[in-house]
Formats: structure tokens, C-alpha cells, sequence
């Protein structure tokens, strides 16, 4: 499985992009604060988050016993670069082309 895969995997589940959201709005959470969030079990929860640590989505850093939860938005961004900007700038440039011409016309 490639690394984009993992992403892909990762991103396709509303949960785990619901868990993505809180840690944008708030980074360093504890697997506690996350759990509090969703109407699911504990263990669930850590399914979840460890799909997002192997796509990278997540990191995770010890202070002393807890296990503070990171937004990795790096391969997000790889993803875009990869398979959407590519797609969209052809259609933004036939835009702004238009745009153009449609103006310069008397």
C-alpha cells in the first residue's frame, strides 16, 4: 500500500476526519479529550486514530504519562499537489483566459 493509499484510507471515514477537525481546531489532544467528542468507545477511538498515526495524518508525542495527539497536514497537502491541484489547472487557466477575453472584447 502506498503512501498515498493510507491517506486516501484514512481521509474516506467521516470519524477520523471529524478527528482531524478537532485537532486542527486544537492540537496536543489527549486520547481522553478526543474519546469525549464521539459516541464511541474508547477502543474505537484508538482504531481510529492509529489508521491516522500510519497514514501519517497524526503524530504523537509522550509527556509523562499522557499520549498528546498532533495534526500532520503534510500529507494532506502531498495529496492535493498530487491528485487535485494537477486536475484543476487546466480548468482555472481556461478561466481566467476567458475572463480575458471577454473583457478585452469592445
Amino acid at each position: 500500500m502506498t503512501d498515498d493509499d493510507r491517506v486516501f484510507k484514512a481521509l474516506a471515514d467521516p470519524t477520523r476526519r471529524f478527528l482531524l477537525d478537532l485537532l486542527f481546531a486544537r492540537d496536543g489532544r489527549t486520547l481522553t479529550e478526543l474519546e469525549s467528542e464521539l459516541e464511541m468507545t474508547r477502543f474505537g477511538v484508538m482504531k481510529h486514530l492509529r489508521l491516522l498515526e500510519e497514514a501519517g495524518l497524526v503524530v504523537t508525542r509522550r509527556s509523562g504519562r499522557e499520549k498528546l495527539h498532533f495534526l500532520n497536514p503534510v500529507p494532506i497537502r502531498l495529496v492535493h499537489d498530487r491528485w487535485i491541484d494537477k486536475y484543476t489547472e487546466h480548468q482555472v487557466t481556461a478561466l481566467v483566459d476567458l475572463k480575458h477575453r471577454l473583457e478585452d472584447q469592445p
